[in-house]
């Protein structure tokens, strides 16, 4: 009997055992799939309303276990994630904010739609009928409308992401009421009305996010009440009155950005209490009157302090000297006064960047400056000699100094010291004290040098006069052989004459085409063929015989110059370039209408291609990637270095927008828009003879008034669309209103040498990107806002452009290894060097870097190993080299930094 129980054991033991696993198999496999029928309803309905592909939510499968971006718990959908999903072809067609479905999932806690275009207003219903909600993500979703009250009823919602939207309106005080929310982005929209009083009662708040709206009124003092926060962005809006003491309340906070209003008054000595504070932005506002003494020694964790171009007084705070955390500070463009302290401790740090540039500081240079490795002094009052241990990379130009170049003239220095009852120190014997008498021959060395400089002045002009003659002489034997109309050619049959003196030779400008064959091109100029209306014609697409397809412009004499379209085809006939759309033809038999062929690009203009539609079946679409959009800048950059450096003359385009780049099947570049190209200004006498001088054009107006007719221009344009590419706004590089200035103006100050990370709120949501090509993106801003600078004669030349965009991280990227973190980046032609003295001059200025041919003998930087400045203003690679060090091959050095910059009249 026993043994029998035994074996009943060994047998009925691990049966046992397994009948257990099944049903713990079968319990766990129940929880993993979607066992409720109403909720796979309504995710088929969302699949369908959304256009969403059955790549990712394949029909057959079970939404738990195949769906991507679908979450269950016990059997039920708890999250639902289709960030950056594409769009079926139907779903393309007409996508809506439309997701009625959620109403259904009454588990659902997360729901993130970001960079997911759901334009439309968001639904009433969604405060209402989604109370599990805690994670709402509509970031970059172009929704627009105002926000429902009813979001006020999520009490269980703990982040709410709303960022880069077109938003409008006031925003609703009930999100006051979302006692649980840690995260509040509301960022990049067009919001305005003031900050609601309710959000003094968000104290789950660690984020709060409002920058770059419209904004306006004072800043709650409830806000102090928030002790949980620790990021606060309100800059870019409008807000005014005073920032309240409230704020120092915020014991947690790290990060505080005011920037870009209209604050006034006093910064609140209250703000001390912010010891955890790392990141202090108050820059672009109206402040004023004098920074309390004691505001900055308990902040002994800041990082990053910017208070430049406010209207602040008195003494520099004595704890800013010496903070041990500090890597940037930035406070130009107050009224600061006084003299630098004699500092001798950490004297050794050499990693903070220390701008006081544009105040009223005076004295002697002292010891202090050896605490920062990046220093600009420059617009001060300092006098006396510049000392030995000044490292290059301290920017002195506009004092008082006595043994370098482009400082104030002395009754400048001479009459602000004495109204402050000091002595000035110019380097000069005392004019009252008593000399004793020169000795006899003392007095015939100084006539022999009286008497030499006068010959050598009436050398110099002399030369001066023969070097006008015959640059004069050159310039009108050269406009005599390079007149248009060399070349000679047959004329058909009916067409109009060429200009006085310009003929061409038809035969080598492609196919000569007949009028029928042209209309039966076009389907007699159907309107399906229409692409747009062009300066100079109106473009159709065409189909020649042999299935070849092309665009034809149609000309009209009777709107248009008859000289325009010969110039045009006197183009082709002298320049050649891969990069320029091939012209396969002409047609010009009719008296009032001439039609001119071009090879047709399968990918029409960067205007229209920047969001392109997918090769896939489904024909959705999707932005234009990174990589793509770096061939495109590079390609452009190319085919314009050659207009502007390798034709004779120069030849300036003057239409460069994102139209103008036409990209085939492979998105290469091919230049159009070509009816506006016209030889540079040809005042290059005028031109040579100001760089001799040292004189700087401040216009991009020529001796004729036209503003377009310089290679300047075309700089310029370009760097509309090298932001265009950046932003992914559509449209950008084709405006020049008001409205686009303004836009710029917000856009701008995201780009900074000193800060990566700001470059990322201007970044086409779109792109996906990982942090190596960030730092492409934010080196393509970089260049965009060098070639925005307002002064035409100091944006960088087209080959540095060119040079930059294929080598970006050249232009952001520099050497930190051991002693040369000093000396790689103390060239003046550096990058960092070249910026440095003029990226913040104002609000209103579009440019950052000062680029133009350096005049010897003008820097206020000392040179450390390399200048080799050459006419063009290209620095060689000399000395002691990196292959991460920023190029100063790719951008000339500035003639000076300090100039003040004024908006541009293009």
């Amino acid at each position: 009997m026993r043994m029998v129980a035994r074996q009943w054991r060994r047998v009925a033991a691990p049966c046992l055992a397994a009948v257990v696993f099944l049903l713990l198999v079968d319990s766990t496999f129940q929880q993993l799939v979607l066992n409720s029928r109403a909720e796979r309803l309504a995710l088929l309905q969302l699949r369908s309303s959304l256009g969403l592909r059955a790549k990712e939510w394949p029909i057959k499968a079970d939404p738990c276990l195949g769906w991507v971006g679908v979450n269950c718990m016990n059997g039920r959908v708890v999250g639902i994630n289709i960030s950056g999903f594409k769009r079926t072809r139907i779903g393309s067609q007409n996508p809506r904010f439309s997701v009625d479905a959620l109403q259904n999932f009454t588990r659902l806690i997360s729901f993130n739609a970001s960079f997911f275009m759901l334009p439309g207003s968001i639904p009433g219903w969604f405060g209402l009928r989604m109370s599990s909600l805690q994670v709402l993500d509509l970031t970059s979703c172009s929704i627009r409308g105002s926000l429902p009250t009813s979001l006020g009823n999520l009490s269980s919602l703990t982040q709410l992401h709303l960022s880069h939207n077109g938003l409008t309106g006031v925003i609703p005080s009930s999100l006051g009421q979302l006692s649980s929310l840690s995260v509040l982005n509301l960022s990049h929209n067009a919001f305005n009305g003031s900050i609601p009083q309710s959000f003094g009662f968000l104290r789950s708040l660690t984020l709060l996010d409002m920058s770059v709206n419209s904004l306006f009124g004072s800043i709650p003092p409830g806000i102090g009440t928030l002790s949980r926060l620790k990021f606060l962005n309100l800059s870019g809006n409008s807000l005014s009155s005073s920032i309240p003491p409230q704020i120092g309340d915020l014991s947690s906070l790290t990060d505080l950005d005011l920037s870009f209003n209209s604050l006034s008054g006093n910064v609140p000595p209250d703000l001390s209490g912010l010891r955890s504070l790392r990141r202090l932005v108050i820059e672009n506002n109206m402040l004023s009157g004098l920074l309390p003494a004691n505001l900055f020694a308990p902040l002994t964790q800041l990082q990053f302090l910017v208070l430049g171009h406010n209207n602040f007084t008195g003494a520099f705070p004595d704890a800013l000297w010496s903070m041990p955390a500090l890597q940037f500070l930035d406070a130009s463009a107050n009224n600061f006064t006084g003299s630098l302290p004699n500092l001798t401790s950490n004297a050794n740090a050499t990693t903070a960047v220390f701008n006081l540039s544009q105040n009223t500081f005076y004295g002697y240079l002292t010891t202090v400056i050896l605490r920062f490795s990046f220093v600009d002094l420059s617009g001060n009052y300092f006098e006396g000699k510049v000392p030995d241990y000044v490292h290059s990379n301290v920017s002195l130009s506009r004092n008082c100094f006595q043994n370098v170049t482009s400082q104030r003239d002395f009754g400048e220095c001479d009459s602000f010291y004495s109204g402050r009852g000091l002595k000035f120190d110019s380097g000069q014997p005392n004019a009252t004290e008593p000399s004793p008498p020169p000795s006899r021959s003392k007095k015939s060395h100084r006539n022999v040098i009286i008497l030499a400089a006068v010959l050598g002045g009436v050398v110099l002009i002399a030369l001066i006069g023969i070097l006008l003659l015959l640059m004069m002489i050159c310039t009108r034997k050269r406009n005599t052989t390079n007149q248009r109309g060399t070349g000679v050619g047959p004329v058909p049959t009916g067409s109009s004459p060429p200009p006085p003196g310009l003929s061409l030779n038809l035969s080598s400008l492609g196919d000569s085409f007949t009028y029928q064959q042209i209309l039966q091109a076009t389907s007699d100029f159907n309107d399906e063929n229409f692409i747009k209306h062009g300066h100079s014609g109106d473009l159709f697409r065409g189909l020649l015989e042999g299935g070849i397809p092309v665009v034809i412009k149609r000309i009209d004499l009777q709107s248009v110059k008859k000289e325009t379209y010969m110039l045009e085809m006197d183009f082709f006939s002298k320049v050649s370039h891969p990069r320029i759309v091939p012209l396969l033809g002409h047609c010009l038999e009719n008296e009032n209408q001439k039609f001119l062929v071009y090879k047709y690009m399968p990918n029409g203009d960067l205007s229209s291609s920047l969001f392109k539609k997918n090769d896939s079946d489904d024909d959705s679409l999707q932005s234009l990637d990174w990589i793509t959009r770096l061939k495109i800048a590079i390609g452009a950059a190319e085919v314009l270095s050659y207009l502007h450096h390798e034709c004779t003359p120069p030849l300036v385009h003057r239409d460069v927008q994102s139209s103008s780049v036409l990209l085939d099947d492979k998105f290469e570049v091919r230049l159009g828009s070509l009816s506006e190209v016209c030889t540079q200004e040809a005042d290059t006498h005028h031109n040579r003879i100001s760089r001799l001088l040292r004189l700087q054009q401040t216009s991009d107006q020529s001796s004729s008034g036209s503003h377009s007719t310089t290679c300047t221009y075309d700089v310029y344009c370009f760097g509309k669309v090298l932001l265009e590419l950046v932003t992914g706004r559509l449209g950008f590089s084709a405006s020049d209103d008001s409205s686009m200035k303004e836009w710029l103006d917000r856009t701008l100050p995201y780009i900074s040498i000193y800060d990566k990370e700001l470059v990322t709120k201007i970044v086409d949501p779109s792109l996906i990107i990982d942090e190596d090509l960030l730092e492409e993106v934010w080196a393509m801003a970089i260049v965009a806002r060098s070639c925005l600078n307002p002064k035409p004669s100091r944006r960088p030349l087209m080959r540095y452009i060119l040079k930059a965009l294929e080598n970006p991280l050249k232009v952001v990227r520099e050497d930190h290894t051991g002693s040369a973190r000093l000396k790689a980046t103390s060239s003046r032609g550096s990058w960092n060097a070249a910026l440095f003295g003029s990226w913040r001059q104002s609000s209103s200025d579009v440019a950052a870097v000062p680029v133009v041919p350096k005049a010897e003998g003008t820097s206020g930087f000392k040179h450390s190993g390399t200048s080799g400045s050459q006419g063009s203003g290209q620095i060689g690679e000399g000395g002691n080299s990196s292959s991460t060090r920023r190029s100063k091959e790719i951008f000339p050095e500035p003639m000076d930094v300090q100039d003040v910059v004024v908006r541009p009249t293009e």
